[in-house]
């Protein structure tokens, strides 16, 4: 089986599982401003690719990946509040076809669901009596590491835009991409799914590494298809990291490579949504050669990744769809 065919099939099931960890309030109130938002906003969830490479770690390291259920609750669930305040702090207006929280509900009740999908990070697994107080400790650990790392490249996203930095290397956009994505959507999905199964140091370490490298990847085909014109791309806010500002590894690579590069800074510090604008952008990137050059940094990524799990996990099908899932994201690329 395909990854992509596997979280097709897959999404229902994870679908439940992660509602399941949301109340209805005590008073009707409760729920009209806080849980019914957080619910419905969940339930356009995408591809829920990082719970379920949760539970096929701890599946590929001989656990039962039922067992890792509830941490891979816990990281979608982060990855709920991180993207409800994302688009508050980058005053999106559609996330995933529909207009974002804070414009439905207003800033203020936007950041207070954002809060509380964060405090289930923590007492999804805290409260789950299927794992030993061990297990726990060390789960929470890395989920702490976790968002404490994203916060990081959340600070270094932000604070470049505000500061209208264009000085970037391409090391300073791994840095930021590496901490703000490849944790919560590679690598401590993976690890924790690991630790939860049982695995080995060496595995959990292994595992932690291929999930860095293709979560780094994930962002950077994000970023790709943001700006391509894919079907996928337009259901979302199209060539919206241009009218953001958004240092992406396509931005940073042609504003040190083009000889246009005042006229793309000029462009991503206009916040235009004006179509030639946004066009002009994607062509001077283009022109200098940066769809190419993140695109052939992404696949390096992920045939390294592949190369550095050889050998670490037994055979077995939760591995193919690991290694499956690292050619998904080559073949979306292309």
């Amino acid at each position: 089986m395909s990854f992509e065919l596997f979280i097709r099939q897959q999404s229902s099931r994870i679908d439940e599982v992660i509602s399941s960890y949301y109340e209805k309030g005590e008073t009707p109130d409760i729920g009209l401003y806080l849980y019914e938002p957080l619910s419905s906003y969940s339930a356009n969830g995408g591809k829920r690719h990082r719970p379920l490479i949760c539970e096929l770690a701890c599946g590929a390291v001989g656990g039962n990946p039922d067992l890792a259920s509830s941490a891979a609750a816990a990281i979608e669930h982060f990855h709920t509040a991180a993207l409800i305040h994302d688009d508050i702090a980058d005053e999106s207006t559609v996330r995933r076809g529909n207009p974002c929280l804070h414009l439905t509900q207003g800033e203020g009740l936007a950041i207070n669901v954002g809060d509380l999908a964060l405090s289930l990070v923590t007492g999804s697994v805290l409260h789950d009596p299927r794992l030993d107080d061990k297990t726990k400790i060390r789960v929470l650990n890395e989920l702490v590491l976790m968002t404490t790392r994203t916060i990081e490249g959340q600070a270094l996203d932000i604070g470049w835009a505000r500061d209208g930095r264009f000085d970037l290397t391409i090391e300073d956009y791994l840095v930021m991409a590496t901490r703000k994505t490849a944790y919560y959507s590679g690598g401590t999905p993976l690890a924790v799914g690991a630790i939860i199964g049982g695995g080995t140091e060496e595995q959990i370490e292994g595992l932690r590494s291929f999930g860095m490298a293709c979560g780094l990847a994930f962002q950077i085909q994000d970023d790709l298809l943001n700006l391509i014109g894919s079907k996928e791309a337009l259901g979302k806010d199209f060539r919206s990291d241009i009218t953001e500002g958004k240092r992406t590894l396509i931005a940073v690579h042609a504003l040190r490579h083009s000889p246009q590069s005042s006229e793309l800074a000029a462009i991503l510090s206009s916040h235009t949504t004006a179509p030639t604008m946004l066009s002009c952008a994607v062509e001077i990137m283009q022109d200098a050669g940066s769809f190419d050059f993140a695109r052939d940094y992404a696949i390096g990524l992920v045939n390294k990744a592949k190369a550095g799990l050889a050998g670490i996990l037994p055979e077995s099908e939760s591995k193919k769809l690991l290694l499956s899932m690292a050619e998904f994201f080559i073949i979306r690329m292309n």
